[in-house]
């Protein structure tokens, strides 16, 4: 049952709710939802409620007093990005059926799989623009690992580029709506993005595409894009092994780009606060997915960090270089710069001064690509 609305942004209305058991009335005040063995998160303001997502234009407008139908995996697993109970439907205030244009399925084969426009398709405007279109003239694509690095990247380029067009494009790797995302929201309204294209089964961008190769070509030739940021939506995938992330598409989007004449400006992902070893340093995410998935070369930022994290950075990125050019970037000034963020950086429920030296790093890679546009 929703109890109230909280907030909503583009695509996304956040909700309190209660939560009844098959067979079970709504928990009663004080009393915790529980799975043998799991005890859910229970961030609602009142006691007996949760926190709740819902997506409008799948699901339905849920309002309060409604009754609505819950996923609550994300919640029994205690996510920490994703902790949400997701509305799956809404049995009183459904949707209207898509009435297109369109015919590009997304999430395909799933219940809530949606139809939509993508910027390729035949049906499409710029089926035209895009039907030969084979280069993207030496744009710098910005490649990141995880989706926080968003917010300093930008920050750092606009910095150093203020005129800069710069479109976010987000493959498949975390979440699939584009929607989830309150930074990339926010960010948009800030004006500090362009737009969003979301590219495989992701969806919710401004602009769909089926591929990361279209979608590159669509944020150039489309969107006219002077940058592109690549990097996962909310909520990447690591089980602590080398291969078994879903950041190895880091290293994929090097060789998309490089494939279409673009410039790939590689972030590393980079901590001094990470609780996990492999994490610490540079993360060995970076290093399998510039090391062994990347086979074109690609620019890698190597931020000039102080003292002997600094020197730990530099030793563990140099056998990047074998492959790749390193460029050393400085960082002076971009503490304050990503201060400046319309978006509060956070990162595994990090803050800026939490782990500065993460997002120095991206905000590295930001100054750099705003380099190449002189």
């Amino acid at each position: 049952m929703v109890s109230r609305v909280r907030r909503e942004w583009s695509g996304a209305l956040e909700l309190d709710v209660t939560i009844a058991e098959p067979g079970e009335s709504a928990p009663r005040p004080g009393e915790a939802l529980q799975e043998p063995g799991q005890a859910l998160r229970e961030p609602g303001e009142s006691p007996g409620e949760y926190r709740a997502l819902a997506y409008p234009a799948l699901v339905g407008r849920p309002e309060p007093g409604d009754a609505v139908l819950l996923n609550t995996t994300a919640l029994a697993m205690g996510l920490g990005t994703g902790g949400y109970a997701m509305v799956v439907a809404v049995p009183g205030r459904l949707p209207a059926d898509p009435s297109g244009p369109g015919h590009l399925v997304k999430a395909r084969y799933t219940p809530l799989q949606p139809t939509v426009l993508g910027v390729d398709e035949q049906d499409s405007p710029h089926h035209a623009a895009l039907r030969d279109a084979d280069d993207i003239g030496g744009m710098p694509v910005i490649i990141a690992d995880l989706h926080s690095a968003l917010p300093a990247v930008l920050a750092a380029l606009h910095a150093a580029a203020p005129g800069a067009r710069a479109v976010y494009v987000m493959p498949d790797g975390g979440a699939l709506p584009a929607w989830f995302s309150r930074s990339a929201a926010k960010l948009r309204e800030a004006g500090e993005l362009a737009a969003t294209v979301t590219v495989g089964q992701a969806f919710g961008g401004d602009v769909e595409a089926v591929t990361l190769h279209t979608g590159l070509l669509a944020a150039r030739h489309v969107l006219g894009a002077d940058v592109a940021i690549v990097a996962q939506g909310p909520g990447n995938l690591g089980t602590g092994t080398r291969w078994g992330f879903s950041g190895v598409s880091a290293g994929e989007a090097v060789n998309a780009t490089a494939a279409l004449g673009g410039r790939p400006v590689a972030s590393l992902r980079v901590s001094e606060a990470d609780a996990r070893k492999r994490h610490v340093g540079v993360s060995h995410h970076s290093i399998t997915a510039y090391g062994r998935v990347a086979l074109a070369p690609a620019q890698v930022v190597v931020p000039d960090l102080p003292g002997a994290f600094g020197d730990r950075v530099r030793a563990e990125a140099a056998p990047l270089g074998e492959r790749h050019e390193l460029v050393s970037v400085a960082v002076d000034g971009l503490r304050e710069v990503v201060a400046e963020s319309p978006v509060r950086v956070s990162t595994m429920g990090r803050g800026l001064d939490e782990d500065l030296a993460y997002f120095l790093t991206a905000a590295a890679a930001g100054r750099h690509a705003a380099s190449l546009l002189a």
